[in-house]
């Protein structure tokens, strides 16, 4: 089997889908809690029987938390994914997850220039008190 191919399996406990998805067992059943990934048929003993599809539907979950979209955008696109909704509906949504993206790189790039000139004052030990404990401390 290719490297990073998850093996088709038609009916699986949640132990060896969580091995096969990468996705911790609390978090799949928060998943289904909250309906992202529906509940699963249970056996009379009363374990959870996941199909193929929710193998799917979980790693596709997986992979957008990865990319950095929020629980709402993963239950927003999946909405689209089971309504049928067209492909200019899925551009909206990741065209304003980019943007966001954006907005927050810029965010953390003068968040890191701020922290490393302050790194940089205290690294010299000639400065009063510490700059990096004054510039976080409330006025």
């Amino acid at each position: 089997m290719p490297p990073n191919t998850i093996p088709r399996v038609e009916a699986q406990s949640i132990g060896p889908l969580s091995a096969q998805t990468g996705v911790n067992i609390e978090t799949i059943r928060y998943y289904e809690r909250i309906g992202l990934l529906p509940a699963p048929p249970r056996t009379r003993g009363g374990r959870r029987i996941y199909s193929a599809e929710h193998r799917r539907r979980l790693v596709f979950i997986r992979r957008m938390r990865e990319l950095g979209f929020p629980i709402e955008s993963v239950r927003a696109l999946l909405g689209m994914v089971d309504g049928g909704h067209a492909c200019a509906d899925v551009h909206a949504l990741t065209v304003r997850h980019l943007d966001d993206m954006r907005r927050r790189i810029g965010d953390l790039t003068r968040v890191a220039a701020i922290l490393e000139d302050m790194a940089d004052r205290c690294a010299t030990g000639e400065t009063p008190g510490c700059p990096i404990v004054e510039a976080l401390s409330p006025d």
